[in-house]
């Protein structure tokens, strides 16, 4: 490991990936542990023009006692070389390679064995097809969903002839532009230069994205399709959505309040096709990355994540390190053997607002429309 660009505590290892028709290939793995040693890890995976900045997410996790740990894919953010097409790819299982390295650095290499993945948008999507993929390895003990990019963001009549000459084309030209990508409403809603709070690198995560490739969305089409033919992930699944979808291309304050990439109601029709364990929250005001939408969603939806995580995974807060063992007491003086007043709990009260504990969040099927929860930041119509 070496010093990361966010500075201490974060730190992060090149993962070399050979070569592929453009030349080297690399991804980067970045770490920042816990306060105390752990068993329990995060493995965060970004969408579509991103790379890892959120460091409030792994100040989450970190402070449960998880060590956090994030993947910047080969061609996106640190893995980004100067010879190469931005984003890129053929096939989503071409990421496939740097999930398992990432989780054998995680699991064998640092001693962890529990293992969360999370993935944002096309992140979502990559990390759904490999869980499926490795499901007899025992290497992902349960999935967060943030905003998974389960189908293009257009009505059917586009979608229908869109895919048909996607396919065509991502097949004989792969790398041709098309006619379009991102728009700037979803990243004017989280820089800060612009209306958001959030600051990070705009070469590695420009304001209206990079170019759309005919190859690149070809792959997420085929990832699709496999997904709405059914997957079999045998590990729980939290899938976070908002409850709205931002549709205009100009800007409007609601914007900064619902998805402005994707359809979220594409998210709860194909959630079923997960697996067996899946369990559905959407969060009134979400944006499209949910951890980067307002201070009180991001607040709920991490209570949510938690909680979650604490239900299935049986994943609570690391306990504090153990005091030393109390000297035997002397023996009680004839006043402290005398009997005391019961508390309310032993006579069967209600016990107090210290004594109490929150219960876990029920699961949801993924089929019915679940109860609200609140979350943050996104990925566009066509390339999340």
């Amino acid at each position: 490991m070496e010093p990361d660009v966010l500075g201490p505590p974060y730190e992060r290892q090149t993962i070399d990936l050979g070569t592929d028709d453009e030349g080297p290939v690399v991804a980067t793995l970045v770490r920042r542990r816990a306060d105390r040693p752990t068993r329990r890890a995060v493995l965060y995976v970004h969408g579509y023009v991103d790379y890892f900045f959120q460091t409030h997410v792994a100040d989450f996790f970190a402070e449960r006692g998880w060590d956090f740990y994030a993947l910047d894919l080969r061609k996106y953010g640190r893995s980004l070389l100067a010879h190469q097409t931005p984003n890129f790819c053929r096939d989503l299982g071409d990421y496939f390679p740097e999930l398992d390295a990432a989780a054998k650095i995680v699991r064998t290499d640092d001693g962890h064995d529990t293992l969360l993945v999370m993935g944002h948008s096309t992140g979502g999507l990559v990390i759904s097809l490999w869980a499926h993929a490795r499901r007899d390895a025992g290497i992902v003990d349960g999935l967060v969903l943030n905003s998974p990019f389960f189908d293009i963001n257009a009505p059917w009549v586009v979608r229908r002839p869109l895919a048909a000459a996607v396919s065509r084309l991502g097949r004989s030209a792969p790398r041709r532009r098309l006619p379009f990508g991102l728009g700037t409403v979803y990243g004017e809603s989280l820089h800060a230069d612009h209306r958001g709070e959030w600051t990070y690198d705009l070469a590695w995560k420009p304001l209206a994205g990079f170019p759309v490739r005919a190859g690149w969305l070809n792959a997420v089409r085929a990832g699709q399709r496999q997904l709405r033919a059914g997957l079999d992930i045998p590990v729980p699944v939290l899938l976070a959505c908002s409850t709205r979808t931002f549709r205009g291309t100009k800007w409007h304050d609601s914007a900064a309040l619902a998805d402005a990439v994707l359809d979220v109601e594409h998210m709860v029709r194909w959630a079923p096709r997960l697996g067996r364990h899946v369990t559905l929250a959407r969060f009134d005001g979400g944006m499209h990355d949910l951890t980067l939408s307002g201070p009180a969603v991001r607040e709920r939806v991490f209570v949510e994540v938690g909680r979650w995580a604490e239900a299935f995974l049986a994943a609570g807060p690391t306990p504090e390190e153990p005091t030393p063992e109390e000297p035997t007491p002397e023996e009680p003086t004839p006043e402290e053997s005398m009997p005391r007043e019961p508390t309310s709990g032993e006579l069967g009260g209600a016990p107090s607002a210290e004594e109490s504990t929150d219960q876990p969040t029920p699961e949801v099927p993924a089929s019915r429309p679940p109860a609200e929860a609140t979350t943050p930041s996104a990925e566009a119509a066509a390339a999340s």
